[in-house]
């Protein structure tokens, strides 16, 4: 076996073993839960949204005196720091103190669209009520009540918005309401998702204004033919019953088509999409040619793209672009919070469309025939988010994780591809806030060394000013004991590179042998591993009890290109359990650390890791902690598992081996399991369903059920400490003996 281990050494001598240990530990883990903030030190202005193009931004503040949110705006040219909103003196409709959700600004930058008592539906979709604020006559007024999604028009005239399952507007010249749909009924709906659609293609708001402000496209969901879940709610007396239609691989979808409104007349046309069989339309986006729409559709499978141009009065349609992919195509990555690879820049006949045509995720510009005019990034690495496309100086902004799969960094480009320069400096993971225009960008980063700075820049190359520089941060470790992550690398017996990070105990004794708790989440595109400052008040908590936590970017991980990612298609779990047996086992030839006491644990995805690695690697982990676990892929959502697995009449037997039910009756060790009665996501049936396949095996079982709680399991702060005392009981009574 090849092995390599390189750990990045760290310099800051507050860090040094001998004096780590004077330092102050941690007395609980209730106060262990709570140093996330102290760990982090200050994340600067919050909230970002720039206006007047991106010559401003406005940030969200906490008022110590009023006790309220304030939104202030920020000029960087001139230093101009200025009070936009406070909430004191305003009320809502019906007398309470004003308090709001979240904001838009119009394109005017002068009004703002307040979200107000928003009442949850899914993950990210709820009922609110809207209100419309003046910047210079510092009026608030509601004008919308009890809707789903609420947008101001491009040219600020109106506010579009759903309720109900219909789409209306609201015009400020009249102050009057008008309804644009009428055909909604209690499983068909206009301008709202379902929920398997909001869960994977990662968009809540189910229509858009187009650039003109003359039309409303939206999605029209027709749900009636979807299979109902039921969960109950055992709160009350009288136990409840929630309904949500979730359909579940092989099973019928929800069917979509798009409609189109002219907002004043009122007249409506539904797009020709010339489909047969059964199709998503995960995206739908105005171009820059006036009353062009674009429509991307894909099939059940999610491995041929076509993107169709549509007229908005008439309806006609022609396929502009095709894609197709020997596994899936991506167009959401809920990790990086890509929520469109399709970009129409205003003024041009062009558009970007990120794909990994080549292995790697990289732009391409094509123009309104579908004819490629070129590739514009290329390389062994992959650009992760676009931020910034100027149309003027024909410039692209993007991330990307050229410098190590571990970081990510800013880049600007030309629309050809020429003039690539790197506008992020110190190594480490970064994250950016772009100004429209390309000027300027906020830049919070961290390395395993450094705590988080928070900076802005200009895109020339000019620090303007630091918010952050990780002071309290610095100073908290150094009265306090911290552990830093420790980056290494290994190569596995079938030759993969594999990465990862190690955080020891800050009294860490190389003469003495560990426990390990391998901690993963491990899902397709997922990564776990960055050059970034941990701040895990639970992992500080256990290395200080003595363990040493280990974490691995495996195969499916994102950020290496298509090849590593993608050869989980049809089969997940095999791989990544690999990769994390491997890890094990790596992790047991090093001399410090004990082999016969590693623990690996995870939720939702990583639940489902934890516990198919303990049945299809058994012996090398003496402890799984699952969390939320999926372990039959049947029994999950199918825009999420079909475009992993494909479909199940084609992958029955790929199905069969993926499921840990099928592997159960080789577990060893001790298994807890953790879920929650009202998760909505990953349904309790996928731990019923294991703990009767390990009964069965004549395998016991520890579970914790919270009955109120919903993916997430802990459903409160007290839930939450409950939940953690109890997974460091299982370690210390598993690979302590306690």
């Amino acid at each position: 076996m090849i092995r390599s281990i390189l750990f990045i050494l760290l310099s800051f001598v507050f860090f040094l073993p001998a004096q780590a240990q004077e330092k102050q530990k941690l007395q609980s883990l209730t106060q262990a839960l709570g140093i996330g903030g102290q760990l982090g030190g200050g994340a600067g202005p919050s909230n970002v949204i720039w206006i007047d193009g991106g010559d401003r931004y406005s940030y969200s503040i906490f008022n110590a005196q009023t006790r309220q949110q304030e939104i202030r705006s920020y000029r960087p040219a001139t230093q101009e720091d200025l009070l936009i909103f406070s909430p004191q003196g305003f009320s809502t409709d019906d007398g309470r103190p004003f308090s709001y959700n979240s904001f838009e600004w119009a394109k005017d930058s002068k009004h703002i669209l307040f979200q107000a008592n928003f009442r949850p539906i899914f993950r990210r979709s709820g009922t609110s009520d809207y209100y419309f604020y003046s910047v210079e006559q510092k009026s608030l007024k509601l004008v919308v009540k009890g809707a789903g999604t609420a947008q101001l028009s491009p040219d600020g005239k109106w506010i579009g918005y759903e309720r109900g399952g219909n789409m209306y507007a609201y015009e400020f010249a009249t102050g009057q309401e008008k309804q644009l749909t009428n055909d909604a009924s209690r499983y068909v709906f206009n301008g709202k998702f379902g929920w398997v659609y909001e869960e994977e293609f990662g968009l809540a708001q189910a229509w858009e204004w187009s650039p003109d402000s003359r039309y409303i496209a939206y999605w029209q969901e027709d749900e009636t033919n979807v299979p109902m879940f039921q969960m109950t709610d055992f709160s009350g007396q009288t136990a409840e019953y929630v309904e949500i239609r979730y359909p579940k691989v092989g099973q019928t979808n929800p069917t979509m088509r798009i409609g189109v409104v002219d907002v004043a007349s009122g007249s409506q046309r539904w797009m020709n999409i010339n489909e047969t069989g059964e199709f998503y339309i995960p995206r739908i986006n105005w171009t820059a040619k006036n009353g062009l729409l674009s429509v991307m559709v894909l099939n059940r499978e999610q491995n041929h793209m076509k993107l169709y141009f549509c007229d908005a009065a008439s309806g006609t349609s022609k396929v502009v672009y095709q894609e197709k992919s020997d596994t899936w195509i991506d167009v959401f990555d809920f990790f990086a919070g890509i929520m469109h690879y399709l970009y129409f820049p205003a003024g041009t006949e062009e558009f970007l469309w990120v794909s990994d045509l080549d292995g790697w995720a990289h732009i391409y510009r094509y123009d309104y025939n579908g004819k490629l005019l070129g590739q514009v990034t290329k390389g062994n690495w992959e650009v992760t988010y676009v931020h910034s496309v100027n149309p003027k100086n024909r410039t692209i902004i993007y991330t990307s994780t050229e410098e190590s799969p571990l970081e990510r960094h800013l880049y600007s480009i030309s629309f050809d591809g020429t003039k690539k320069k790197k506008l992020s400096k110190e190594a480490g993971n970064h994250s950016f806030s772009v100004a429209p225009n390309g000027k300027y960008f906020i830049d919070r980063w961290s390395n395993v060394t450094t705590p988080r700075h928070v900076e802005l820049w200009t895109t020339d190359g000019k620090l303007l000013r630091t918010y952050e520089n990780g002071q309290s941060v610095h100073d908290y470790v150094a009265k306090n004991a911290y552990s830093p992550r420790e980056l290494f690398s290994f190569t596995t017996t079938d030759g993969q590179k594999i990465d990862g990070y190690m955080i020891k105990p800050p009294d860490f004794d190389l003469t003495k042998r560990y426990p390990v708790m391998l901690d993963i989440y491990g899902g397709p595109g997922a990564q776990g591993v960055y050059n970034a400052w941990d701040t895990g008040g639970w992992q500080q908590w256990l290395v200080q009890q003595g363990y040493i936590i280990v974490n691995v970017n495996n195969r499916g991980s994102g950020g290496y290109g298509s090849a590593f990612e993608k050869i989980v298609y049809k089969q997940l779990g095999k791989y990544e359990a690999l990769d994390f047996a491997e890890t094990g086992k790596y992790l047991a030839s090093l001399p410090y650390i004990d082999g016969a006491r590693m623990a690996i644990r995870g939720h939702s995805y990583g639940g489902y890791m934890s516990a198919y690695s303990m049945a299809t690697h058994p012996g090398v982990f003496q402890l799984g902690i699952v969390g939320a676990p999926v372990t039959d892929w049947l029994l999950y959502d199918t825009i999420y598992t079909e475009r992993y697995m494909g479909l199940k009449d084609d992958n029955l037997e790929g199905y069969k081996q993926s499921a840990v039910n099928t592997h159960a009756s080789k577990v060893t060790g001790r298994l807890l399991i953790a879920h929650s009665g009202m998760d909505e996501n990953v349904h309790m049936q996928h731990t019923m369903q294991l703990v009767q396949a390990l009964t069965d095996a004549g395998i016991d079982a520890d579970l914790r059920i919270y009955p109120p709680g919903n993916h997430g399991v802990a459903y409160s702060g007290m839930s939450r400490r409950l939940l953690h005392e109890t997974y460091t009981k299982y370690l210390d009574e598993v690979l302590k003996g306690n």
